[in-house]
């Protein structure tokens, strides 16, 4: 990644910050508007950095990933183009590379157990019980 790129990034994220915390004149549909237009551009900036970085395996991967976790697929996303802005990443990861990065994301998020519980007090009721005739 060259420096011409992190300039970019950081110039687009001070205008992102300062129109977040800047002056608060005008109407309210051009700042949406506005606001949209900074999230699409984001966007093909992250798209365009990831393709920088990662093979195609990989990226096929991410999509995989996006598609049944995604705020798994967003943590991996962040943690790649601080990797990448701060030249950790050296040429483009491969499928084994992204599976060890995947590992340490999965390291950092919360794990959540999840329990079932079965009543077995309703299970047990047997209506069978009630009538039986054949003393």
């Amino acid at each position: 990644m060259s420096d011409g790129d992190l300039d970019d990034l950081r110039a687009e994220r001070m205008s992102q910050m300062q129109s977040q915390f800047g002056g608060g004149g005008g109407n309210d549909a051009e700042k949406q508007q506005a606001q949209q237009e900074q999230m699409r551009a984001q966007e093909e900036m992250k798209h365009s950095i990831l393709s920088q970085v990662l093979d195609q395996q990989a990226r096929a991967r991410l999509n995989t990933l996006k598609v049944s976790k995604p705020e798994k697929a967003q943590m991996f996303e962040n943690m790649v183009i601080r990797m990448a802005q701060m030249g950790q990443v050296r040429g483009k990861l491969d499928d084994a590379q992204f599976v060890s990065i995947l590992e340490s994301v999965n390291a950092q998020m919360p794990q959540r157990k999840s329990t079932v519980k079965y009543d077995r007090r309703r299970a047990a009721i047997d209506s069978d019980d009630d009538e039986d005739y054949d003393c």
